[in-house]
């Protein structure tokens, strides 16, 4: 997977990546060039008393030097440029299937997995690339060139390198096996931190009102831990790695000189020479220290790949047309067919046997017990999910074969749990509809009841909200939710318990205004009050994923048992108020 994402992503670079390489093949020729000037110098030069011919190629060797850096950073700048852009071409890619993706598999992967595949994995296979892009010419260019060179230079010490790269290579291997494992085990603890750190600072309230600091201290504590440890392992493992180089390093220098000196007093070796067969053995040692470098980075980005490639590889069970439908008469109705819904691998469907129709100008209002479906059941109609059986449809055209965005362009959700995004009021209410004017935002502030609350903020409009709009109260959330939808001007309304955090009276006026403002559109209210749904022209009643009973108010007390014990349950609450 690592190779497949590299192939793909660094594609659109291969300009970047050739820089890389040419100037990197331009300092890897030199380095190899230098040591055979300095022997020059030291046999040619030192060993005459030439000071010109010192002058002559020390002066060569500067402007090579200078040369070379220049080319290094050249060839870092790029590589930069290249590991940068392939992060930024990830990042995007996963958010863009993560967007594709259903409730289903947003469930599947957890919001905490996501982002850390999305944040640490990518930087991972960042950090691989800007090291390879640094490293790949010149290691091996270093390596091989440096074997021919030292071979050029005293072909009897050859044996030494025959022995120190496999010794070098095998004792690195062995270290980067047990990595691997340690690298996979890392990431999947790094999603358990982030998923309790992200748990608890949502929920601080609960805890503080449970008193559950403690526990969640060492909650958090015991995930870290974790992290930690594995962490240690792994550190523990590339600790040993550099003094196990610099053994086999200084081990071949000292074998070298060893060796070379005696060559030396026979006469059949130079000074010179030995120093740049030394220097040879030094930057082939180096090559192979660098390529640990790389070595070190690969197995935790392979496990970092293989996590992209799995949310980039996962098909949303939400499937685009292929030929989608971008033309409906936009009345807004809604019918469902025979409509059920299981989850993979669940023994009982979650919804069976859904039939309804959901007309312009009417109210249709959905209720039951806690647990029964209802929510799932809302989310097949905008197409969240897609129904396992049975077919929904949106102005007669069933809604698998819509354009998506023509779908939900015509759709208003309010879900549950509303969700502000940080900014302002008004860039949330313009969410919907950019190009909303001020007139048609206070219109939708004014039938939703949050006319008055936001007139009275600081900054009216322009007031800050911050994420998931947890600086103002639950009932004003839901408010604003709604007011968001209104702005949108949809042609079908769907909310999902959006009046529960809303008292009696607030609830009666935003239902009334609402009549009045929207009279002509389909709406869909998904209720726990029976006070909410009194005039609703369809109440569907739904128990353990079937519709037990359809009709208004009236029909519903004389004709259904569930029904009757629903609104007397409620009666009786609010008779002991």
């Amino acid at each position: 997977m690592l190779w497949k994402l590299l192939v793909r992503y660094l594609r659109p670079h291969w300009r970047l990546l050739v820089a890389v390489v040419v100037f990197q093949l331009a300092q890897s020729i030199a380095s190899l060039y230098l040591p055979s000037l300095n022997a020059d110098i030291i046999d040619e030069g030192v060993a005459t008393g030439d000071t010109g011919y010192i002058m002559r190629v020390g002066g060569v060797m500067l402007l090579i030097t200078l040369g070379q850096i220049i080319c290094a950073i050249i060839a870092v700048y790029f590589g930069a440029k290249a590991a940068m852009a392939l992060g930024r071409d990830l990042r995007g890619a996963v958010f863009t299937r993560v967007g594709e993706f259903s409730e289903q598999e947003v469930s599947r992967f957890g919001a905490p997995s996501l982002i850390t595949r999305s944040t640490n994995d990518v930087q991972q296979v960042q950090m691989l690339v800007l090291t390879t892009c640094t490293l790949l010419v010149s290691a091996p260019i270093l390596c091989v060139g440096g074997i021919i060179m030292a071979m050029r230079q005293d072909l009897e010490l050859s044996w030494l390198i025959a022995v120190s790269v496999p010794v070098l290579l095998v004792a690195v291997g062995l270290i980067i096996v047990r990595m691997v494992p340690l690298f996979r085990v890392m990431q999947v603890r790094i999603d358990t931190v982030n998923r309790v750190l992200r748990e608890q600072l949502t929920g601080i309230r609960v805890v503080r009102a449970f008193v559950r600091e403690d526990v969640e201290t060492r909650r958090f504590g015991q995930a870290n831990t974790d992290v930690t440890t594995t962490a240690l392992q792994a550190g523990r493992l590339m600790a040993l790695m550099f003094p196990v180089v610099m053994l086999v390093l200084n081990v071949s220098s000292v074998a070298v000189i060893w060796f070379g000196a005696f060559r030396i007093e026979d006469g059949s070796m130079q000074v010179g020479t030995l120093i740049a067969f030394l220097s040879y053995l030094m930057q082939i040692l180096m090559a192979v220290m660098m390529a640990t470098f790389m070595a070190v980075m690969i197995p935790r980005a392979t496990v970092s790949a293989d996590r992209i490639g799995e949310v980039l590889e996962t098909p949303s069970s939400v499937r685009p047309p292929v030929s989608p439908v971008n033309e409906t008469i936009g009345r807004g109705e809604l019918e469902l067919r025979g409509v059920g819904f299981a989850y993979p691998g669940a023994e009982q469907p979650v919804l069976s046997d859904i039939s309804f129709v959901a007309r312009p100008g009417y109210t249709t209002a959905i209720i039951g017990s806690t647990g029964s479906g209802k929510t799932t059941l809302v989310n097949l109609m905008p197409r969240l999910f897609d129904a396992t059986s049975g077919t929904v449809l949106f102005d007669g055209v069933d809604v698998r074969e819509l354009n998506p965005d023509l779908l939900w362009g015509h759709i208003g959700l309010v879900p549950q749990k509303p969700y502000l995004f940080s900014g302002t009021v008004r860039s949330n209410l313009l969410y919907g509809k950019p190009d909303a004017s001020e007139a048609e935002i206070w219109q939708a502030l004014e039938t939703a009841q949050a006319r008055d609350f936001v007139e009275k903020l600081e900054g009216g409009l322009d007031a800050p909200i911050s994420q998931g709009g947890t600086n103002v109260s639950g009932g004003q959330r839901q408010r604003l939710a709604i007011a968001r939808a209104l702005v949108k001007r949809p042609e079908l309304y769907i909310f999902d318990d959006s009046f529960s955090a809303l008292d009696l009276a607030t609830d009666s006026r935003l239902r009334a205004a609402l009549a009045e403002d929207v009279s002509d559109a389909t709406m869909i209210i998904v209720a726990q009050r029976v006070s909410t749904i009194l005039d609703a022209d369809q109440i569907l009643v739904v128990e353990d994923g079937r519709i037990v009973a359809s009709g208004t108010h009236e029909e519903l007390l004389e004709t259904s048992t569930t029904y009757q014990e629903i609104a007397a349950s409620q009666l009786a609450a609010e008779a002991t108020k």
